[in-house]
């Protein structure tokens, strides 16, 4: 679990560090219910995840658990490998990312670009993961997970307190997209008391809406075009226990659905986004969220690592 302070920690550690995205408003009614479209596409290496990234390596630094020869490692699908590899840079020291073999060539490009080792493993996001716990117990590389960790999710609830400080009329709703839930338990945090925040999630990779289903997180099917970015097995603990105690509600969408949304975001604005960041649009182009008259809504574009050939 986090709170409003772990998120206030977090603006403070990373000040300076990343960029403040822009909140692009709409007008009411516009792009099917959205007001406010928060553009986090625009982020250090094109998603939200370069925020947590870097309060968890800085944290790791200021708590003298961070090797500087052994460094980080990570596993990811690919955006949060991006964002690691880049706070290790950010901070002088090595980053080792571990990827399942269906992970976009765009993105493994750009992780050794960005100076990393990558190793590829399994077919999904959870043989991956288990190969980059095994590195770290093995090295003493700082693990950084991808969502379920309290840096990781505290640096994504920042972006909560700029929607705060830019919308001082304030808002009812935040759309956000849901994989392991690092986005919405941030996010929901931050805004606790002041916006209700609705996750969206792929039908086919629905973690947070079976979690609250059962009970407690549970193992899901992943597959479906949002997979390399929402494909989570199973919604992390912090998220999950955020969402329960902050009234997160889940929706979910088709494919189809996700792929309607993004092809609305280029014929409309020529937004290029990855499918996982189009789904919570998807929410209300599809009609699986339908907001009242006069509700205020930002959809948080999360991510644009993606190519457009196939728009």
């Amino acid at each position: 679990m986090i709170t409003k302070v772990d998120v206030a920690d977090a603006a403070a550690r990373i000040a300076g560090r990343f960029r403040r995205t822009p909140l692009a408003a709409i007008e009411p009614g516009g792009l099917f219910g959205a007001t406010w479209l928060k553009c986090e596409y625009m982020q250090h290496t094109g998603s939200f995840k370069a925020r947590g990234a870097l309060n968890r390596v800085l944290a790791a630094q200021q708590a003298g658990e961070l090797d500087p020869a052994v460094g980080v490692v990570a596993a990811s699908g690919g955006n949060a490998g991006l964002a690691v590899a880049y706070a290790a840079r950010a901070c002088g020291v090595p980053a080792t990312i571990f990827v399942p073999s269906t992970a976009p060539a765009f993105k493994v490009d750009k992780l050794r670009g960005l100076g990393a080792r990558v190793e590829q493993h399994g077919t999904e996001y959870a043989m991956a993961y288990e190969a980059a716990v095994k590195h770290a117990a093995d090295t003493g590389a700082a693990y950084c997970h991808a969502y379920d960790q309290a840096e990781m999710v505290a640096g994504a609830g920042t972006i909560g307190l700029e929607l705060l400080a830019d919308i001082p009329g304030g808002f009812d709703t935040v759309l956000v997209a849901v994989g392991g839930g690092g986005l919405m338990g941030g996010v929901a945090t931050a805004l606790a008391g002041h916006a209700r925040v609705v996750g969206v999630e792929p039908e086919l990779a629905p973690s947070l809406h079976a979690a609250l289903a059962a009970g407690h997180p549970v193992d899901v099917a992943v597959s479906g075009v949002a997979a390399d970015s929402l494909g989570a097995r199973r919604v992390g603990d912090i998220g999950y226990a955020v969402a329960v105690r902050d009234g997160v509600r889940s929706v979910l969408v088709s494919d189809d659905d996700i792929i309607a949304a993004r092809r609305t975001l280029w014929t409309d604005r020529r937004i290029v986004l990855e499918h996982g960041a189009a789904t919570a649009l998807a929410a209300l182009t599809s009609g699986a969220y339908r907001p009242t008259a006069d509700e205020r809504i930002v959809v948080i574009a999360c991510g644009a690592n993606t190519t457009p050939t196939d728009l």
